[in-house]
């Protein structure tokens, strides 16, 4: 009896082990899989930064797919545990057999990198059919021809049934947003607000209706109003009319992008006149030479009315005042150019040509420099050149910036013996006073060499309300051979990817790219804020290059420029 009793209790205990080996395997992979990228990655309860932290993951460690809500996916872990974590710290791993896909939008644009932030490396028209590489969050690596780069997967139909592409309806207008766009969740101004496009960017639009454009947001359904967008198509028919317009400066370079940060490829003069093949940003791509096209700034050109296009009265032998002392007067035009001569407020030179946003003028001796047109006011009919998002978009804004360490707090030490605190205190100082100039309200953390902690860091751009809140940092890292600016946000990135375009369009750093970061200044933060590291300390070359006055004044001037950019549409 005693037996048969031990035999029920051991067949029981059997089948409770048996029911917890089976309960431990790992979810299964209906989704495919992801790859972390990132080190030490948190693992959340739900799909959002609000949520608490279950557990972490690390770099390499591959995990499925169990569910995808907008930025967020929900993995399988051992022991049938789960969790979420953000899809931009990750890489999907595509197990469908698809390797094709088709284009469904006209004029699609082909970039160098899996983001609006990087230069167009070309693009595709409707129905074209393209290999697909790679996956990376919302956009997709493709291949056709001599092409490769990264597009939207919005605009990409998958030839099968994969799970990693948009089945998107073959009826998707491509537009680019125009200004600054609020993203709402219904067609109405009384909605909700859930983020926000700046001007540039490009939507894949679902449906529209009563001024409202449906379109797809951190994917989920979303609504912003149609008159902040250009389609480039129209009831799903190409519009076939091109613009002419002719050049207003007297010389202008051609670019191989859409940006300053484009290589010069070639030069325009005065008088010509050209067909617009396409418009992005302020920036017109022409047929510069038979055969041959490139982008030029869209400001120095002026658009034909009718037949009889409207040209500006030439520059040349007019002048230009000095606005400011110690106006810096270079030998080329562009900013890396070296310093020929400086001038003092009031001070008047007669003006020779202009390449792009410089004047040509005549020093003594009968021989030429440049200086930047909006340094100066041009004394006649001319055209005069404004500085891209001045002082209009910064004028009474609160802006606190933060220079990161001081006091005991020395920061990271440079190769050469830098310290940070100093660096980041004259990056602050400087930018400082050109927010001062442009009439806004500039509050700092610390003005001299004292610790100031996290806390009261924070609490300053709160008691301040303020606009934008900027961290300013110096990076170090154990290998010497590591480069580059990094930007960090921790919620909205908006003001973190116009801080860190427009420094890296100005200084030409090593592109670090613009990521999350869990700082206790960004953390906790109510105010919209950014942490930028503006180079490697621990770098020889590096630290030499951002101790220099030029360098000091260059990443200022692209910190000033990126903020005026992001007040613009906030």
């Amino acid at each position: 009896m005693l037996n048969k009793k031990m035999a029920i209790i051991f067949l029981c205990l059997l089948l409770i082990i048996t029911g917890s080996i089976q309960k431990a395997g790992p979810a299964e992979a209906n989704n495919g899989f992801v790859t972390i990228t990132a080190s030490n990655l948190n693992i959340r309860g739900g799909p959002g930064l609000s949520y608490s932290v279950v557990g972490k993951v690390n770099k390499g460690e591959k995990y499925p797919i169990l569910q995808e809500e907008g930025d967020w996916i929900k993995i399988g872990l051992s022991a049938g545990r789960e969790g979420w974590v953000a899809e931009w710290f990750t890489i999907k791993e595509d197990t469908s057999s698809d390797t094709t896909g088709t284009v469904i939008a006209d004029s699609l644009r082909v970039r160098t990198g899996p983001g609006t932030s990087y230069s167009l490396a070309g693009s595709l028209q409707n129905g074209q059919t393209v290999t697909i590489k790679e996956t990376n969050g919302n956009w997709i690596k493709i291949e056709v021809d001599s092409l490769e780069g990264w597009v939207s997967k919005d605009y990409i139909q998958s030839g099968g049934s994969s799970a990693q592409m948009s089945q998107q309806p073959a009826s998707i207008t491509e537009a680019v947003v125009t200004s600054g766009l609020n993203v709402r969740t219904s067609p109405s101004l009384s909605s909700e607000v859930i983020g926000s496009l700046i001007k540039g960017a490009q939507v894949a639009v679902i449906s529209q209706s009563n001024g409202w454009a449906k379109i797809q947001y951190n994917g989920t359904s979303s609504w912003v109003s149609s008159d902040y967008l250009q389609f480039s198509n129209q009831n799903g028919q190409q519009n076939s009319s091109k613009s002419e317009a002719v050049v207003i400066a007297t010389t202008l370079s051609i670019r191989d992008s859409g940006s300053m940060n484009g290589n010069p490829i070639g030069q325009v003069f005065k008088g010509q006149k050209f067909t617009i093949l396409e418009e992005s940003n302020n920036w017109v791509k022409i047929e510069y030479e038979t055969g041959k096209t490139g982008w030029a700034a869209g400001w120095f050109f002026e658009k034909s009315q009718g037949s009889s296009p409207v040209v500006q009265d030439t520059i040349k032998g007019q002048s230009i005042t000095i606005l400011s002392d110690g106006t810096n007067i270079r030998s080329d035009a562009g900013v890396q150019s070296s310093v020929v001569q400086r001038a003092d407020s009031g001070e008047t030179f007669e003006v020779t040509g202009l390449n792009d946003e410089w004047y040509q003028i005549r020093l003594d001796g009968g021989e030429t420099g440049y200086i930047a047109g909006w340094l100066v006011s041009l004394n006649g009919s001319g055209h005069q050149i404004a500085k891209p998002d001045g002082g209009i978009h910064t004028k009474n804004k609160r802006i606190v910036i933060d220079a990161g360490h001081g006091g005991n707090d020395s920061g990271t030490i440079g190769v050469s013996g830098t310290l940070e605190k100093d660096l980041t205190l004259k990056t602050a100082n400087l930018l400082y006073n050109k927010l001062k100039a442009a009439g806004a309200n500039v509050y700092m953390t610390r003005t001299s060499d004292t610790y100031v902690s996290l806390a009261s860091r924070v609490a300053t751009s709160h008691y301040q309300n303020a606009d934008a809140f900027i961290s300013i940092h110096y990076d170090s890292i154990e290998d010497k051979s590591v480069r580059g600016m990094t930007t960090y946000y921790y919620r909205n990135p908006n003001l973190a990817k116009e801080l860190h375009s427009s420094v890296i369009s100005r200084t030409k750093l090593n592109n670090r790219d613009v990521r999350y970061g869990n700082y206790y200044v960004l953390r906790e933060n109510r105010q919209n804020s950014a942490l930028v590291e503006l180079g490697y300390l621990s770098n020889p070359s590096e630290e030499i290059l951002v101790t220099s006055e030029q360098y000091q004044q260059t990443v200022a001037d692209g910190l000033y420029e990126g903020l005026a950019r992001y007040l613009k549409s906030f």
